[in-house]
C-alpha cells in the first residue's frame, strides 16, 4: 500500500480529501455510450420484432373436449383431452377460484390469518403515510 503522507505534503491536500483506491468505486465506462477503439460512438439500433399471431381455436366441440394450447411440441403432438368429472379427485372441485377470503372468514389459529392481518396493517400504514401532511 502506498504511503499517502507523501502525497498530502506534495500537493497540500488535507487528509480527508484523498480517499485510498480500495474505498472508491470504479465508474469509468460503467454507464454510458460504448465507444470503439477509434473513439467513435456506437449507435444503438432497435430491431423490429414481428408480433406472433397465435392461432385461436373456434371449433366449439374441440373447446369443450380439449384443453387448447397445452401442446408445446413444435411439430406433431396433441392437446390434452378432458376426462369426465368422475375421473378427477374430489378436492379439485372445492378449490376457491374467486377473490381471497376476507379476514372475518379466516380462522385466527392459522398462519394464513396472520399473514392477511399483517398485509392489511401494512396497507393501512402505507395509506396513512401517503395522506399525511409534511
Amino acid at each position: 500500500m502506498m504511503n499517502f503522507s507523501v502525497v498530502y505534503r506534495l500537493f497540500h491536500f488535507s487528509r480527508n480529501s484523498i480517499i485510498p483506491i480500495q474505498y472508491t468505486v470504479q465508474t469509468r465506462e460503467y454507464i454510458g455510450s460504448v465507444t470503439r477503439s477509434g473513439g467513435k460512438k456506437l449507435k444503438k439500433t432497435l430491431v423490429a420484432v414481428e408480433k406472433k399471431v397465435l392461432p385461436v381455436e373456434t371449433d366449439v366441440n374441440r373447446l369443450l373436449t380439449h384443453v387448447c394450447g397445452t401442446n408445446i411440441c413444435k411439430e406433431g403432438g396433441k392437446d390434452i383431452e378432458l376426462k369426465p368429472d368422475s375421473e378427477y379427485p374430489s378436492w379439485l372441485w372445492n378449490i376457491r377460484t374467486g377473490p381471497p377470503p376476507p379476514l372475518e372468514e379466516l380462522d385466527p389459529n392459522t398462519k394464513q390469518y396472520y399473514r392477511k392481518l399483517r398485509l392489511l396493517g401494512l396497507r393501512r400504514n402505507n395509506q396513512k403515510s401517503t395522506t399525511r401532511k409534511f
